[in-house]
């Protein structure tokens, strides 16, 4: 592997842990006045995907502590479950956002539409960017593969030489 490419690696893996700490700090902080200042009858959806949603928190946070070695051979395994588990907790957190909308409308009658429509906003950026991610990743890693089609006059009887293998190739009878 290149020198810079896994400097950039380990920069991003970096960042990665640093952003994943802070959500855990800012979801506790959340569970805890939650449960302070709130009514936890756990009688409504969003505190019931909430709670759901901070034991994945936790769990991937756990998890992402005890990884094991990249060369163990447990570890793609590991990275299926930890990239499964990620995806699950993001879309239990994009759940319980709508779920809070609604449950704020229901209880204060105020109007939660202009926050619905930002959160969508916010999800279909979030959305475009990943897959411009992805698209770039795929280019990186794909080579490029030029396809270059004879045109007729190349094709024609005069133009055609005979193929003969390169002096290094051997038979394989």
């Amino acid at each position: 592997m290149e020198k810079n490419q896994y400097k950039r690696q380990r920069i991003v893996f970096y960042i990665h842990v640093i952003t994943e700490i802070i959500a855990v700090l800012l979801a506790t902080v959340a569970a805890v006045l939650s449960l302070k200042y709130l009514d936890n009858s756990l009688n409504n959806l969003h505190q019931r995907v909430g709670l759901a949603l901070y034991g994945g928190i936790w769990l991937q946070a756990l998890i992402g502590i005890l990884r094991p070695h990249r060369e163990r051979k447990g570890r793609n395994i590991w990275n299926i479950f930890h990239w499964l588990l990620g995806i699950g907790v993001s879309f239990l957190g994009v759940i319980n956002i709508y779920t809070g909308l609604q449950a704020y409308h229901e209880k204060t009658s105020k109007s939660a539409r202009i926050w619905t429509i930002i959160f969508i906003a916010q999800i279909c950026l979030t959305i475009f960017l990943y897959l411009l991610q992805e698209k770039r990743y795929y280019i990186q890693n794909q080579g490029v593969i030029l396809v270059v089609q004879p045109t007729d006059q190349e094709l024609s009887p005069r133009n055609k030489q005979k193929e003969t293998p390169p002096q290094n190739c051997r038979g394989l009878g």
